[in-house]
């Protein structure tokens, strides 16, 4: 049961990103044809394959956190783990939203993406970092 929580806690970690990018949704305030990017997108996705991916992310997401939280009640998944999933999830929901703002395609400059980089940036930081010495506290 024990590993079956934790590629639930991994199938959470990764799927919120990918629910969060389809909810977020496209920024873009002019077409491609002359819009200017902070970011250029890597490829362009279908809305058709854009709503496949959203509603199977939210499907792992439902699911994985079903299975997570029930494993929690049953202590076959160590509580103190929700100190690394739970900001692994906001830090994926950042990094997902950020995507969206800097790819988003404008007429001139992008100020959502500076925005984003001043106000959300040293949160993102301060998340890693969290992250980090508390995956470290709790192996050792």
């Amino acid at each position: 049961m024990r590993q079956l929580a934790t590629a639930a806690a991994v199938l959470l970690v990764l799927a919120v990103p990918v629910l969060t990018w389809w909810l977020v949704g496209d920024q873009s305030t002019t077409g491609p044809d002359n819009a200017d990017y902070v970011l250029p997108p890597l490829f362009r996705v279908s809305r058709r394959a854009t709503r496949a991916l959203g509603t199977g992310a939210l499907a792992v997401t439902v699911v994985a956190a079903a299975l997570l939280i029930g494993a929690s009640a049953s202590h076959s998944f160590d509580l103190s783990w929700w100190s690394v999933v739970g900001p692994l999830l906001l830090l994926g929901i950042l990094l997902s939203l950020g995507w969206r703002v800097f790819t988003a395609g404008v007429v001139g400059a992008n100020i959502g993406a500076g925005l984003f980089v001043f106000i959300i940036g040293p949160v993102i930081l301060a998340l890693v970092a969290w992250v980090i010495f508390r995956t470290i506290s709790l192996v050792n």
